[in-house]
């Protein structure tokens, strides 16, 4: 059984409304400045030798002071890397390169994808027995074809098979791409687009699909909670990122049986089963367009492919897997730490 002690680098804390009642949790209040890094490290250096974590948890560049913080150790540390925000999406930042490897060469390091551990450890040159490959995991029962319950999602209007995608409305997604993409789609065949999530990008993409001349056949369904429900209604999912590492959108697709039209972005090539593997394309709107309009041409060919990404994420990708491996990196388990 774990307590945690949980500080949000940008003191937002909503995120807690979904953390289960049963769990121990609290949330300190830590004064630190954005920006005053050699301050921040000494008053999270001070905090760490008070309270005595049996083990600090830090997630990505945002909380790095935190590693810093930890130098030389005083308490046992996990860092996650899970991607790169759009400043980085082409090249390694050489501040951040350099802070990694002082940083973190005594941590034990996760990451989601296989991309990112060769940039561990050849960008960042830490130690391999220090890189733990963790895939992203996600319920594969929930997202079931047979358990979706599809009904409670309205119907989008339009006609012929629906093509889907769930992000945030964020410039490393790009969108835009997926928009230009679907109107070369129409051109051939009806189809409509369903953009599920919300974000910046929104009035910007919406201005975009009226430009495009295909407003009437692009829904933007906004955020949804239990996402489920939308997969249940899509005829083949798309991915349009500039930049990803293992995303979850993704698995859950595979999850919920559909065949996926993806930018050749992180680990998605890998991810998908053989069968998908040629519909992962180069990042323009063309390549894509042409993954979705053989995919949507062909029912059988999607059904195939839908049930072995299944398959696959049920074999390789099921949350249980990932929740057992944390546990065991998080308390400390040697045989883990060593694999």
């Amino acid at each position: 059984m774990f307590r945690h002690q949980i500080l949000a680098m940008d003191g937002n804390i909503a995120c807690r409304e979904r953390i289960d009642a049963g769990i121990d949790v609290t949330y300190p209040e830590l004064s630190f400045r954005k920006g005053d890094t050699w301050d921040n490290i000494r008053r999270f250096r001070r905090f760490l030798r008070q309270t005595r974590p049996d083990v600090l948890v830090t997630s990505n560049w945002g909380t790095i002071e935190w590693s810093l913080a930890n130098l030389p150790l005083v308490v046992r540390h996990v860092h996650m890397e899970d991607g790169f925000g759009p400043e980085e999406r082409e090249v390694q930042i050489p501040r951040r390169v350099w802070t990694r490897r002082l940083a973190l060469r005594r941590s034990c390091v996760v990451v989601p994808s296989r991309l990112l551990r060769r940039i561990a450890t050849e960008t960042w040159r830490l130690p391999e027995r220090r890189i733990r490959y963790v895939p992203n995991g996600v319920d594969t029962t929930r997202f079931a074809p047979n358990e979706i319950l599809a009904p409670a999602t309205p119907d989008w209007p339009g006609t012929g098979p629906v093509i889907g995608t769930v992000a945030a409305l964020r410039a490393e997604k790009n969108l835009t791409r997926l928009l230009h993409a679907f109107r070369q789609v129409v051109e051939v065949l009806p189809a409509r687009l369903v953009i599920v999530g919300d974000g910046p990008e929104r009035p910007g993409l919406e201005a975009t699909a009226q430009l495009l001349g295909i407003g009437a056949q692009v829904h933007f369904a906004g955020h949804m909670a239990e996402t489920q429900h939308a997969y249940g209604k899509f005829n083949l999912f798309a991915l349009s990122s500039d930049t990803e590492q293992m995303p979850l959108s993704v698995l859950e697709a595979m999850a919920a049986g559909l065949a996926v039209a993806s930018t050749d972005v992180g680990d998605v090539g890998q991810m998908v089963a053989a069968e998908n593997a040629g519909y992962i394309v180069a990042k323009e709107a063309t390549g894509l367009a042409g993954a979705m309009l053989t995919l949507l041409r062909d029912p059988q060919l999607r059904g195939r492919i839908g049930t072995a990404n299944r398959a696959k994420a049920v074999r390789e990708f099921d949350q249980e897997a990932m929740f057992a491996t944390y546990a065991a990196l998080y308390g400390g388990d040697q045989a883990t730490l060593s694999a």
